[in-house]
């Protein structure tokens, strides 16, 4: 047993780390505490301020230590450093016998592990699995397992980890600084999985103490609670691989694309309205999906958020999924049953703006961090949020690293960005004197353009056959386009312009939407401008907007009719398709995020009519070729007419790669009209094989048995003509039964 020389050998008095220690100002924890040469000898200084008694493993046995400072300062000292990584004995000083007595590794007996290389990154914006790096780790340091804690806080003095392994007292477990980098880290042997944890923050400039979550947490509390929790290993086995690799090769611009958007916390819920968990929901909602003939799921944002109102619109875990369903693994095995079914998962996801908690990303260090200091800049106002400082090289490798955890870690098929409008603009939603210009002069947010750009190209190159979907509102050019000429390099693009005047459109009295009629006739100028998304999304049924079918005029008969007719268009307009859940079958009321669909509706038979349409229209979507295969083609449509204003009637064709077609039909008015004249492209046969009219749906029945017939008698600028009835507020659909209707090849 090496000799322990006296505490006499003790040179902290005067000395200025142990007073900025005990100041909680220590930045660099590790040239004070641990093993140290010091005057020809070596000293181990540990600081346990709730320990009564210290010893320390010399390789030869326990060996006390001897307090050297009444607040917690333990030292040992001998000839030869104790072989590492040593432990330590601790007896926690108790006012009740017996006290507890634990073994355990020291801290800082394992110096900082982060690499340079990674440091450059982040602080170059180039970081793109920062996850990897920052956040809590599962990680074995010389054989002693523990978890590495990262985070990025360049304004602080001091950072500490806090949790229920350490009494949540900040100074315990000081972090090491890596300098200029802004990055501390720390690793702590033994912590338990699932033990909450956060950072407390000294601020170099004010002192302030912040108590913060961590941001690259991938599990958190459960709401209200805002702590994160320390990782455990994913027991996740994937089975997806047919998917994922069919998924690399398809060609989504000529595939059918039919996405139900979902909130999780509201599609259903249990008897005492609880939430469905992660799990429960892939029992239920897949094979509802798959008997509905929809493509893909999207997730409403389930990154963690600490207010069920939001939606998740305002998060502050971009790591983690929402505790409120269950666990990461919970969420994995969701998206992995979606897969094996058939179906895609798209998340919604948030780079534009972050709430403003205390406890979360917010002036994380006491600065303006994630957001931008000016208001101007950095304050949504509408949405009482921080935007985020896509300037600021650290942040962009938080949100690319966002983006790509979640495509990496759980196998999702694309992102859906939320609010893009209000990231290119600096003025969006503001006055005048509220908005600082560019550099140039402009109102254009240079910086959220260049990140859009790199988002775009990281997920396409990095994750083949992944999906980028941006909500844009405005006239931006290029939003759908490659980024290698010009544009922003999203997949595709809501076309909120489409969705808008239709709706509108259907708002108005049948009487007069002949005054009305370009509204459904304008959007053919601009429909191949983008790769567009025809959405009728969450935002048209809340906020006192009333449900869909709420928007259609007249009595309950026409109330149907309409939406069946509404859908019918979307359906065989071109673009892809969204739609809210709920909206399928009708549902009456606007929607409620506090309590489930209304699933008792569908007893009825106009309700059951409306989702059994909407089924019949998707799996004709997906099967009719000329209905999906050219969507952002302007060669893939052709106006029959466009003119009929008087009769509220417009008709179209949809065409296939390989000539097919299929005629539309849509009557917008509730007066049936007979032997009405139909120009076709083409003699011979044709079949109607949708009439959303149809009695089992819960129209009138009115339509078009068997095949028609060519009449020879050109019309419409066309060759030839058919002769059909036309449903009151219905549309109609008919193939050429002469051409291959459907295809197989995507």
């Amino acid at each position: 047993m090496q000799p322990h020389l006296t505490v006499q050998r003790s040179s902290i008095k005067g000395d200025h780390r142990l007073h900025a220690l005990l100041a909680g100002r220590l930045h660099d924890p590790f040239s004070f505490l641990g093993a140290h040469a010091e005057h020809e000898h070596w000293v181990v200084r540990a600081f346990h301020p709730h320990a009564a008694s210290l010893w320390i493993d010399t390789g030869g046995g326990f060996e006390s230590m001897t307090r050297v400072h009444p607040a917690g300062i333990f030292e040992w000292w001998g000839l030869i450093p104790p072989p590492p990584p040593y432990q330590l004995r601790i007896e926690e000083a108790s006012f009740e016998a017996p006290a507890r007595v634990y073994d355990t590794y020291d801290a800082y007996a394992f110096p900082p592990q982060v690499s340079e290389h990674d440091l450059y990154l982040f602080n170059e914006g180039r970081l793109h699995q920062a996850y990897r790096t920052l956040g809590s780790h599962l990680v074995e340091m010389e054989g002693v397992a523990g978890v590495r804690f990262s985070v990025w806080a360049p304004n602080a003095e001091r950072v500490s980890v806090v949790g229920s392994f350490n009494r949540w007292d900040g100074r315990i477990h000081p972090m090491a600084s890596h300098g200029q980098s802004g990055v501390w880290e720390l690793f702590i042997p033994g912590v338990p999985t699932d033990s909450f944890y956060k950072y407390e923050i000294r601020n170099r400039d004010t002192g302030a103490i912040l108590l913060k979550t961590d941001p690259y947490a991938r599990h958190y509390e459960v709401r209200p609670g805002t702590a994160a929790r320390t990782p455990s290993d994913s027991k996740m086995a994937w089975n997806d691989a047919q998917w994922m690799a069919q998924r690399a090769g398809w060609d989504w611009l000529a595939t059918p694309l039919n996405i139900y958007e979902i909130h999780a916390g509201s599609w259903k819920r249990h008897a005492d309205g609880s939430f469905y968990s992660y799990r429960e929901l892939a029992a239920h909602v897949i094979p509802y999906v798959r008997e509905m003939g929809y493509t893909h799921i999207e997730l409403l944002p389930i990154s963690e958020h600490p207010l069920d109102e939001s939606w998740g619109y305002q998060t502050t875990g971009y790591f983690a999924a929402t505790s409120r369903y269950g666990t990461s693994d919970d969420l994995k095995f969701f998206i992995n049953a979606c897969h094996q079914e058939g179906i895609g998962v798209i998340l919604d996801w948030v780079p534009a703006h972050f709430p403003q908690d205390a406890f979360a990303l917010a002036r994380f260090d006491g600065s303006a961090l994630y957001e931008h200091e000016d208001p101007r800049l950095g304050l949504h106002q509408d949405w009482g949020t921080h935007i985020f400082n896509y300037g600021r090289n650290e942040v962009k490798s938080f949100l690319l690293s966002s983006a790509h955890y979640w495509l990496s870690e759980f196998h999702l098929d694309g992102l859906r960005v939320d609010a893009v409008a209000s990231m290119l603009y600096l003025d969006y939603s503001r006055l005048p004197d509220e908005w600082l210009p560019n550099r140039y002069g402009g109102r254009e947010n240079l910086e959220a353009i260049d990140f859009l750009r790199e988002l775009n190209i990281m997920v396409h190159q990095e994750f083949p056959g992944a999906l980028t979907l941006a909500e844009e509102s405005t006239a931006w050019p290029g939003v759908s386009r490659p980024t290698y000429v010009g544009g922003l390099g999203f997949s595709m693009k809501w076309n909120m312009g489409w969705m808008n005047d239709t709706l509108v459109y259907m708002r108005n009295d049948p009487v007069y939407r002949r005054f009305h009629h370009e509204q459904l006739t304008f959007g053919q100028l601009y429909a191949y401008s983008e790769n567009f998304v025809l959405p009728f999304s969450h935002d048209e049924v809340v906020h006192g907007k009333g449900s869909l079918l709420g928007k259609m005029p007249g009595d309950a008969w026409q109330k149907f009719a309409n939406l069946r007719l509404l859908f019918t268009y979307q359906m065989t307009y071109p673009g892809k398709k969204l739609n809210f859940m709920g909206n399928e079958f009708a549902q009456g009321r606007e929607w409620n995020s506090s309590r489930e669909l209304d699933w008792y509706q569908l007893a009825d038979g106009w309700h059951q009519g409306v989702k059994m349409a909407v089924r019949d229209l998707n799996q004709l979507y997906s099967a009719v070729a000329a209905l999906h295969q050219r969507d952002f083609e302007p060669e893939g449509f052709s106006w029959v007419d466009c003119h009929d204003a008087d009769n509220s009637v417009i008709s179209y064709l949809r065409f296939a790669r390989n000539g097919s077609f299929a005629l539309v039909v849509l009557n917008f008015t509730p007066v049936p009209r007979s032997r009405y004249r139909i120009g076709v492209p083409t003699a011979g046969s044709y079949q109607e094989i949708f009439n959303s009219d149809s009695r089992y749906y819960g129209g009138s029945d009115l339509g078009n048995l068997g095949s028609i017939r060519t009449t020879g008698q050109p019309s419409m600028e066309r060759a030839d003509s058919i002769v059909i009835t036309l449903p009151p507020l219905a549309g109609l659909i008919f193939v050429h039964t002469d051409l291959p209707a459907t295809t197989t090849d995507g």
